[in-house]
């Protein structure tokens, strides 16, 4: 007798890219409201409350266990808020390349895993 098999969603590369791109962005957040403001307030607020917002956003409506199942172009929206904010953070902290680099790599693979979203 054959054991019931759980099926294993495969994770491919551009997944684990976007989870780093997710924690980049996070993290990207934090620093600036650190080093963008002066300390210890709005700093500190910015600081822990940028991040905290992003994750927020991102646990509600564009998580693989979102607590809202909402509509693809909804998540692609919370997606690129998330993403265009950490990008215009760090041209805002003096760091064009960093910017560009990370919003096309962020791009590249939102477009990648949109079509991937709508072809099944």
């Amino acid at each position: 007798m054959n054991a019931p098999s759980t099926a294993q969603p495969k994770i491919g590369f551009n997944d684990l890219l976007r989870f780093v791109l997710e924690l980049f962005a996070i993290v990207t957040l934090g620093i600036f409201g650190f080093t963008a403001f002066p300390l210890p307030w709005p700093g500190v607020l910015v600081g822990i409350g940028a991040p905290l917002f992003a994750i927020l956003l991102w646990a509600l409506f564009r998580s693989p266990k979102a607590v809202f199942a909402v509509d693809p172009f909804v998540k692609a929206l919370v997606e690129i808020a998330v993403f265009s904010s950490a990008a215009i953070a760090w041209w805002l902290m003096g760091q064009p390349i960093v910017a560009f680099v990370f919003a096309v790599v962020a791009a590249v693979s939102g477009v990648i895993n949109g079509r991937r979203e709508f072809s099944a």
